[in-house]
């Protein structure tokens, strides 16, 4: 993180936001959680890694294996160098293990094409295997200082409510939401406001139990001065686990974690009782890059035993 998102004086930042940049930028740095890749001292590498495994998984499965990622491979260059499957092992149960082979991929370009550093604008971000817009944007950000609008789930909820007066943000849209969040970006300070934004949306403003009478900007909320009316938008669809075909996939995949040797099918045919999902999980774990088969037609993490 540099000098960018911390230099100015409260009395540089634009005011002219529904969102007041010095209220919410106070109440982040008297409020905001310690998390390791928030350090000053954390470079590209480590926000990078930090962003992707933080899709679509809480901080608190994050945290340790952050740590012991950074410890082992504390250089693009050094993941780069290790094997597929080796990489899947220490992704452990972070889920939606294809981040992890993404991960792999892009530290690969970046050793290669960006002398081991992890590039700071967007677009060269955005050109890296498996780096979408939001991971772009947040490593431009947190890691650099860039102002450039940082959206995610949080984000968007707290976007909706304060400024739209809604209770949730409906489905979400690239094009609307980013630029939303960029007529709210202050000119200095603006990495450490989409911080504070999204901190915000993950520790008060909360989906199921927002804590109004903690939040910094509620006397300028439009939905809480409206009443906090109930969301009547689109659904959003339920996502559940048990019986799906992700758990199958993990399952599967917890087999081939725990041991160093391959293994016939008829070990993976054990996790699940129905056969056709289970064939189904495994072949697509296939297609996926997550699991090889060996010349003998067992079963093993990639770039192990071929």
């Amino acid at each position: 993180m540099t000098d960018a998102t911390r230099a100015p004086s409260d009395s540089q930042i634009d005011a002219t936001s529904p969102i007041d940049a010095t209220t919410l930028i106070g109440w982040f740095d008297a409020n905001a959680r310690d998390l390791p890749w928030r350090d000053p001292d954390c470079d590209g590498w480590g926000v990078l890694v930090s962003e992707i495994m933080l899709q679509q998984t809480p901080v608190a499965r994050v945290e340790l294996i952050w740590h012991d990622w950074l410890a082992r491979w504390p250089r693009p260059s050094a993941l780069a160098e290790e094997s597929q499957g080796e990489v899947v092992r220490a992704w452990g149960k972070l889920g939606y293990p294809r981040r992890a082979l993404r991960l792999h991929a892009a530290a690969g370009v970046i050793a290669e094409e960006h002398d081991d550093v992890v590039p700071s604008d967007v677009d060269t971000l955005l050109a890296l295997p498996g780096i979408g817009a939001y991971t772009a944007r947040a490593v431009a950000a947190f890691a650099y200082g860039q102002r450039v609008p940082v959206v995610d789930t949080n984000v968007r909820r707290v976007v909706a409510r304060v400024v739209h007066g809604a209770g949730d943000a409906g489905p979400p849209s690239n094009t609307r939401d980013m630029a939303d969040v960029a007529k709210l970006l202050p000119e200095q300070k603006a990495a450490r406001f989409s911080a504070a934004l999204m901190e915000l949306g993950a520790t008060v403003c909360t989906a199921r139990a927002p804590e109004c009478g903690r939040c910094p900007v509620v006397s300028s909320c439009a939905w809480y001065q409206a009443g906090k009316p109930a969301y009547d938008g689109p659904a959003k669809p339920v996502q559940r686990f048990a019986g799906t075909d992700r758990q199958v996939r993990g399952l599967l995949l917890d087999v081939l974690r725990g041991t160093s040797e391959p293994v016939p099918k008829t070990r993976l045919d054990t996790v699940w009782h129905a056969a056709g999902q289970r064939d189904r999980c495994l072949f697509s774990l296939l297609e996926d890059g997550l699991v090889e088969q060996t010349a003998d037609g067992r079963f093993s993490l990639p770039g192990e035993h071929l």
